[in-house]
């Protein structure tokens, strides 16, 4: 069975760069895998994206050697168990609240004994090799999004789950659950108390002995939470890069071009 990347970075010490995707288009997702990314998760929850069009994104990523996750939209055995049959090489499975939930998702990931993860690894078998059945296991990757003041609370249990491998804190959500609508939404947080619930989960998996992973807006955050102690950490996403890229390259146009006034302002001739 081929070896996971994202195990390898870890076994070598290295922070492990994730990037995400959001549109449902295997050329794009070709598009990031080749750009240096360690892993790229393929976005489930809130993304675009239907099982049909994620194990062809699976497809086009393969030859680029980038690890694949998914993020499921919810803690569901099915569509866990086919997103790992397509080929995923790890799962980040969204607002995990409790040792039970966490305990239920990992026994999605594992085979029994571990687990009661269903065989018939359809994609996988050809993408990672004909004895996947024997190592999956050791390889796959298994992430319990911590999102909630609940999940907060509970965090010293759910870390202790045998066979996860780590937590993956989702900024925006877990702001919302500890503040409300005190501070705005989003990545990035620079709240005091935000970021000291953040380092406080980190703190409570790296007891635990398991890895911690950040969803970041910036680059130059996502490098703050890898001296932090991040092992894994996200940086952005292709809706946003895509967004940022063509702002960008408009922006200039316009500046070269005179100022001319973007187009949504210039009146529109006919039609509605």
């Amino acid at each position: 069975m081929r070896l996971n990347n994202i195990k390898q970075r870890w076994h070598e010490g290295e922070t492990v760069l994730n990037g995400w995707l959001s549109i449902a288009n295997a050329f794009s997702a070709e598009i990031m895998a080749e750009q240096g990314y360690d892993a790229l998760t393929i976005d489930l929850q809130h993304g675009l994206i239907g099982y049909e069009a994620a194990a062809a994104m699976l497809q086009a990523m393969r030859a680029s050697g980038v690890a694949p996750m998914v993020r499921v939209p919810w803690l569901e055995p099915g569509i866990i168990m086919k997103a790992l049959d397509a080929g995923a090489w790890g799962v980040i499975c969204p607002m995990v609240n409790t040792a039970e939930q966490a305990r239920a998702l990992v026994s999605c990931v594992r085979y029994p004994p571990s687990g009661s993860r269903s065989f018939g690894p359809t994609r996988a078998v050809v993408s990672a090799g004909p004895d996947y059945g024997q190592h999956a296991d050791e390889q796959v990757v298994c992430f319990a999004m911590i999102e909630t003041a609940e999940a907060l609370n509970n965090i010293d249990a759910i870390v202790a789950t045998p066979g996860l491998d780590g937590i993956y804190i989702g900024p925006a959500d877990l702001t919302l659950g500890l503040t409300g609508r005190k501070y705005r939404t989003g990545f990035d947080r620079d709240e005091p108390d935000v970021v000291a619930a953040i380092r406080q989960i980190l703190a409570a998996a790296h007891r635990a002995g398991k890895k911690a992973g950040l969803h970041n807006g910036t680059a130059a955050y996502a490098a703050q939470a890898a001296e932090w102690g991040f092992d894994l950490v996200t940086v952005s996403n292709d809706v946003q890069l895509l967004r940022s890229a063509a702002l960008t390259s408009v922006q200039q146009f316009r500046a070269l071009n005179g100022g001319e006034k973007p187009a949504e302002t210039r009146p529109r001739s006919g039609g509605y």
